[in-house]
């Protein structure tokens, strides 16, 4: 199929051609025009029909010819007439029906379906190939392209956009195929259904055209219009068309729009330009201060080494002199320290031998102490030898002594023999030292155990 030419609406159109032209036609068209059904010019008459009668008649001439025949010159020569008649017969016939089998072939294109009728009525389709129509009256009516993807192009001119602004044109390209010949045929036909998808492209184009804005009516080339598609397609299927492709190639805007988008075009490019040279510039300028950066970096780092390296002087040099005076302060106290353990060893040899002497004064206060006591005690026992002594006499109801009056008598009476046994064990010459201290509580035991056996002698315990 050929296409139209461009800004030019394609036209869809059927053709009447004979077998011969639908090849070139189905391909190629006349310029602009768009071939999708053909009409076959028959070549398909009955007049094979006349040898047959022909024929027909020879035949039966030549039995009349035979069944007359009775002998004799006159039936030889209906003999003669019966053989003619029996081969013109024979002959007619033949040709009458290679002339059938002839004109009963119909070739049907590559990619093309037939359309069979049979007195004007539809009755099947034919697929590509050879097909033989025995019947006189059958014939393909209608040969339809079925295969081929048809470039339809449709210019829309004067649609207005949102703002109202007509542009010039808005160029539409699709693509079709007609899926049901039958359906295609019987419904509308090639030439009303130019009609139709022209009015549907026109519809579909402005409606789009009504939803953009005039400064961006550009942005329709090449935009998505699968929208478009689905709305084509449901309004062409049932036609037996399905739309299988749809773009924008081109819009064309008003010629005093089109000047002041040119305008803005160049504004924006000398923007662009200027955009450049403002960024080559900046870009030198930041080259440059980059440099400097650099350069100014490299002097601080030759700066910081240098103050590293007099830093590390100066700590080398405060080291040094720390561990001087360390070592100085060591000397001192080390000084100190021997001053200190000779002055402290001193210290503690004449606390020692203040020890030593406070010692030696205790002990002979001790020594002192004893002395005097002894002779205290000397000077006690001569004293307590010479004087009388007392006698105690436990008469404690607790400690469970007898405190009647006999006890008591009893004791008086006692006490004479019981003061003359100290007096002898004086005599034995144990030492006044020895036995001052426990002379009188002798005496009161010995008392006591004496009071104690004379009452249970005579008055028995309870």
């Amino acid at each position: 199929m050929s296409s139209a030419r461009a800004n030019h609406r394609s036209v869809i159109t059927e053709e009447v051609a004979p077998w011969s032209d639908i090849p070139h036609l189905l391909r190629g068209g006349e310029a602009g025009t768009l071939v999708p059904v053909i009409i076959p010019r028959h070549r398909r008459r009955v007049w094979w029909m006349v040898p047959f009668w022909l024929g027909l008649l020879a035949v039966t001439s030549a039995l009349m010819a035979t069944a007359r025949g009775d002998g004799g010159a006159s039936g030889a020569a209906w003999e003669a007439f019966a053989v003619t008649d029996y081969i013109l017969g024979l002959v007619f016939l033949v040709a009458g029906a290679l002339w059938w089998w002839r004109s009963s072939i119909v070739e049907i294109e590559q990619g093309t379906t037939g359309i069979l009728t049979r007195y004007g009525a539809i009755v099947r389709t034919l697929d590509p190939g050879r097909h033989y129509l025995w019947h006189p009256w059958s014939r393909v009516d209608f040969v339809v392209d079925t295969a081929t993807e048809i470039p339809y192009s449709a210019p829309v001119v004067a649609c207005p956009t949102q703002e109202n602004v007509p542009l010039r044109a808005i160029d539409f390209f699709l693509k079709f195929r007609i899926t049901d010949a039958v359906l295609f045929v019987r419904t509308i036909g090639a030439g009303n259904f130019d009609l139709v998808l022209s009015s549907a492209v026109q519809d579909a184009i402005r409606q789009r055209g009504r939803r953009v804005r005039t400064e961006r009516a550009y942005d329709l080339r090449g935009s998505d219009v699968a929208d478009m598609q689905d709305l084509l397609n449901r309004q062409l299927s049932r036609y037996g068309v399905r739309i299988t492709g749809a773009n924008i190639p081109d819009v064309q805007l008003p010629t005093q729009y089109q000047q002041h988008l040119a305008t803005r075009e160049r504004v924006a490019k000398e923007y662009t330009a200027y955009e450049q040279d403002w960024g080559l510039t900046r870009k030198r300028r930041i080259d440059s201060l980059q440099m400097d950066i650099e350069r100014a970096k490299k002097v601080r780092d030759a700066r910081l080494v240098e103050v590293k390296a007099a830093l590390n002087k100066a700590r080398e040099q405060v080291a040094q002199l720390l561990e001087e005076q360390e070592t100085q302060a060591q000397k001192v106290r080390f000084e100190i320290e021997t001053r200190g353990r000779s002055g402290l060893i001193a210290a503690e040899n004449e606390a020692r031998a203040q020890r030593r002497l406070a010692q030696a004064y205790r002990d002979n206060r001790a020594v002192l102490q004893y002395e005097l006591a002894r002779r205290r005690l000397e000077v006690g026992a001569a004293l307590a030898g010479r004087a009388p002594r007392p006698v105690v006499l436990r008469t404690d109801s607790n400690a469970g002594s007898d405190t009647s009056a006999l006890s008591t008598l009893l004791a008086a009476q006692l006490l004479p023999g019981a003061a003359a046994v100290p007096s002898a064990r004086n005599g034995q010459g144990t030492s006044p030292r020895s036995q001052a201290g426990t002379d009188a509580d002798h005496s009161g035991d010995v008392l006591n155990s004496a009071v104690e056996g004379a009452v249970e002698g005579v008055w028995p315990r309870r």
